[in-house]
């Protein structure tokens, strides 16, 4: 597939900025990590030809040399074709956007015919131009950061998920962060040295081989930025683990075990993990579809894939090993028989989701009868009107409280970095036996951070919180044009803080 990336690298440095510092650094030190990142493991947009695999003709980053300029040799040893775009206003305002358009334009004409644009900002602008795209039958791919308009998103083939990119891209669950000097580190090669050190520590300690479907359990929740799904671009875990070297350990496969020779002795056979027969196999198979349903039924709203490989490697290490024999969690999922649910792999990373459950798949708004808040159904309504214009997370009032206790008593105990406190509060959350999903969180703390808010300040309590999102989200209604009466304002804010405006505490079994 014939591609062409567009950056504007303003818009998206700044975007990250306002996030974490750190994150923006490394998406602005090393662009080859990521652009690794985009040919070899970001899904295709709908609609491309099977199979296919990008290629990067066209990378182009759109920049203002007078503040970015020390950027410049990390993007030239990228392979980048840099275009300046100097401020021309007294105001800062910079020629990025047209620029962007003339080359995009140019390009739709061109002879080599470019299958995908990729875009790279956040800028309503470019939404006429993603439409006359599609009206010439071409493929589109977006990355916004912050909260992309509802009219921007829906004119894009395939809208790249701002954490997944963060993790899968910058690798930022998985590395410290890296001097901007260093050469830059494929994120996916250090992910696979962590799972070697963590399989030679365990096998070290252990008295007898470790069983490898355990192994397969265990290892996603020991070794930050390994994603069940995909394992670290290997799809399987027994592919994963044969591609590290361990020697001299022992990997027996048809055992299921790896050992020690030196310490350990291995059985002659396994009776418990032996071959299983079709019935056990089948039996297996249904657990984990039900699995899935159960976990889709307690969110009541689509679940990351990630998550769900996450619970099925916990729970049936032995299919997630190799994914039943499918190869890929993707294939394994398509082929289970999840009925009535869906596998929608619009957006990076995809997601399951029950089509037949009210305001999840279609974006309507809730009514009292299809969710039940019990005191506080009143706020049912317009937090669905809010839903539907913004993406806001359909959380009951207890549950957005108890997600604003818990980061309050997260950053009170450690200091504030975006994907590490939003997995430690989502932790949390899922510890408590709430049902707040990873994209909860994010949603909550980029409203929070764009809404103007610096953690470690002295104001981390539960009411400034909850003040700041609340006021980024009500930015984002009248920027969708849902315009809300000062009742329904009062609503809102009771619906985050209570009548009386105090933030909630995260319960004590929560922390």
């Amino acid at each position: 597939m014939k591609s062409a990336l567009f950056v504007d690298f303003d818009n998206v440095y700044s975007g990250l900025k306002r996030l974490d510092p750190g994150i923006a650094e490394r998406f602005a030190f090393q662009p080859l990590v990521w652009i690794r990142w985009l040919t070899d493991s970001l899904q295709a947009p709908p609609h491309a030809p099977a199979g296919s695999n990008r290629r990067l003709l066209v990378r182009r980053c759109y920049l203002n040399p007078q503040v970015y300029q020390r950027f410049r040799p990390a993007f030239n040893r990228a392979g980048f074709e840099i275009i300046d775009c100097p401020a021309m206003t007294s105001e800062g305002k910079t020629s990025t956007d047209i620029h962007m358009v003339l080359d995009i334009v140019d390009l739709l004409q061109h002879e080599a015919h470019y299958d995908e644009f990729i875009v790279f900002s956040a800028d309503a602008d470019f939404t006429p131009v993603l439409r006359k795209l599609r009206r010439w039958d071409r493929r589109t791919t977006v990355l916004a950061i912050g909260f992309p308009s509802a009219a921007y998103q829906a004119s894009a083939d395939l809208l790249i998920d701002q954490d997944e990119f963060v993790r899968g891209g910058l690798g930022f669950e998985d590395v410290e962060d890296i001097p901007p000097a260093a050469e830059p580190v494929p994120p996916q090669a250090d992910v696979a040295r962590s799972v070697a050190r963590f399989i030679t520590r365990t096998v070290a300690s252990s008295a007898k081989p470790i069983s490898l479907p355990w192994l397969a359990g265990k290892v996603p929740g020991e070794v930050r930025g390994l994603d069940a799904a995909t394992w670290s671009g290997f799809n399987t875990f027994r592919a994963l683990v044969d591609s590290l070297q361990l020697a001299p350990l022992a990997v027996n496969w048809e055992l299921g075990l790896i050992s020690d020779p030196a310490r350990h002795t291995l059985p002659d056979k396994v009776v418990a993990n032996g071959p299983k027969g079709a019935g056990d196999s089948a039996r297996e198979l249904s657990n984990v579809a039900q699995l899935v349903r159960s976990e889709v039924a307690k969110a009541r709203r689509p679940v990351p894939c990630g998550r769900l490989a996450q619970l099925i490697t916990e729970q049936h290490g032995k299919v997630a090993s190799d994914w039943a024999g499918k190869g890929t969690f993707r294939k394994f999922l398509e082929a289970l028989d999840l009925s009535p649910l869906k596998v929608d792999w619009s957006s990076a990373g995809g997601s399951v989701l029950d089509p037949t459950a009210p305001a999840i798949d279609g974006g309507a708004v809730p009514s009292p009868a299809a969710l039940d808040w019990g005191p506080f159904n009143h706020l049912l309504a317009l937090i669905g009107q809010v839903h539907t214009a913004t993406e806001l997370p359909m959380l009951s009032p207890p549950e957005i409280r108890f997600l604003l206790g818990s980061l309050v008593a997260d950053v009170a105990e450690r200091p504030f970095l975006l994907t590490e406190t939003g997995k430690r509060v989502r932790d949390r959350c899922r510890e408590a036996g709430e049902s707040i999903s990873r994209a909860d969180v994010s949603f909550v703390l980029k409203g929070i951070l764009l809404g103007g808010h610096t953690f470690g300040q002295g104001r981390d309590d539960a009411d400034t919180l909850g003040a700041r999102f609340v006021d980024s989200v009500l930015a984002l209604c009248q920027r969708e044009q849902l315009i809300l009466d000062d009742s329904q304002v009062a609503m809102f804010r009771e619906w985050v803080a209570g009548p009386g405006g105090k933030g909630a505490a995260p319960r004590t079994g929560g922390a």
